[in-house]
């Protein structure tokens, strides 16, 4: 009898390697040069493949700093909350958690792509779109957990709400040096959220 597994195969194994030397390559050359220096070519170069294999893994360049394999998982892990929680403590847990890990795990890559998302445009903007990508999928799963169809205006502001809103929070830390506790940070935006916007004091 077959045992079955979820080890991945030879061939998705040797693409995540792949993957994972372009991104090395492009941190690497975007920390010691500039992201301008970065370019595809050396890229490619560094990592010991093809400028083609970069442009057919990453056909945008920046989404080598913005996307991963994290979008999938943290679906998975926001399907798998209490179904009694609320949908907005469920982001949170499985947005804060990611984020940890991501500082725990690569501390600098996470502290650079924050610098990027500052200091190039076409940075900040793609993460616009690949954060929009992140929230269609999100609502997929925060639309079965609440009884809605996932293209409901209401689950469509609420998901794109709260990772709009945690975005912010993170170009927040990175124009401000990057010296603050990002996790206390984005706890913060998710209770502002929930509490709305009171006066800091006396006019």
């Amino acid at each position: 009898m077959k045992v079955m597994t979820d080890r991945p195969g030879l061939r998705e194994r040797k693409k995540a390697k792949t993957r994972a030397a372009i991104r090395k390559a492009t941190y690497r050359l975007a920390a010691e040069h500039g992201w301008d220096a970065a370019t595809t070519d050396r890229i490619a170069d560094a990592a010991e493949v093809s400028p083609s294999t970069v442009a057919r893994y990453f056909p945008v360049r920046e989404d080598i700093l913005l996307t991963d394999e994290n979008d999938e998982l943290l679906e998975a892990r926001l399907r798998a909350r209490p179904a009694a929680e609320e949908p907005l403590e469920s982001l949170r847990a499985v947005v804060v958690e990611a984020v940890r890990t991501a500082l725990a795990e690569e501390p600098a890559e996470t502290r650079l792509r924050a610098r990027l998302m500052v200091e190039i445009p076409a940075v900040r903007a793609r993460l616009t779109e690949t954060t929009a990508a992140t929230g269609r999928r999100l609502a997929r799963a925060i639309a079965d957990r609440t009884g809605r169809d996932a293209d409901d205006l209401e689950v469509r502001i609420f998901t794109a709400a709260v990772l709009g809103a945690l975005r912010e929070a993170t170009v927040h830390w990175a124009e401000h040096g990057r010296t603050d506790d990002l996790v206390a940070l984005l706890d913060r935006t998710v209770d502002t959220l929930k509490t709305g916007l009171t006066p800091s004091g006396p006019a």
